[in-house]
């Protein structure tokens, strides 16, 4: 087994890796309901036109996806530990960036770079280091300002206001 490199690392606070752990226990613990409710299901008869025996097999599809995910992000998971307070974007920092429009306006947007896992717990909007934007300001320092594409390919330009560590 490989270590995850840095740009694999999935930052987590301690409270959502937590619930993930959490998360990943209880479904792993229900494997047993689901295969006995879909047993249960398959006695039923004809599974061509058995609903509840399709329901049951796409649920336990939908869990073990899950169950897959999770352990990947657990395994990837770097729990708690906030980067430096040194001005530089990267996973678990609060950034502030100053979006420059055309007409010469801007618009300033404040989120967590960090994993979309931590959205339920971190109270802020937050946007992954993989999307355009997080890939464009990994390694920025505050007052640098950058282009990246959007998904739609419009080019937008940003300036790096602030970068502080997360305390959630």
């Amino acid at each position: 087994m490989s270590t995850p490199s840095a740009a694999d690392v999935t930052w987590l606070t301690q409270e959502a890796h937590d619930r993930l752990s959490r998360e990943l226990e209880e479904l792993i613990a229900g494997r047993p309901i689901i295969a006995k409710e879909i047993n249960d299901r398959r006695e039923e008869g004809d599974l061509r036109e058995n609903g509840g025996y399709q329901a049951a097999r796409e649920e336990q599809g939908r869990q073990e996806g899950r169950i897959l995910q999770l352990q990947e992000i657990l395994r990837r998971a770097k729990v708690g530990t906030a980067p430096p307070d040194d001005g530089v974007a990267e996973p678990g920092m609060v950034v502030t960036v100053r979006f420059h429009a055309d007409s010469g306006d801007f618009e300033d947007e404040t989120f967590l770079l960090g994993s979309r896992e931590e959205a339920e717990t971190a109270g802020i909007q937050v946007y992954s280091p993989s999307s355009p934007i997080g890939q464009a300001l990994q390694g920025k320092r505050e007052g640098e300002t950058v282009s990246y594409e959007t998904p739609a390919g419009k080019t937008m330009t940003v300036e790096l206001v602030s970068a502080k560590p997360f305390s959630g």
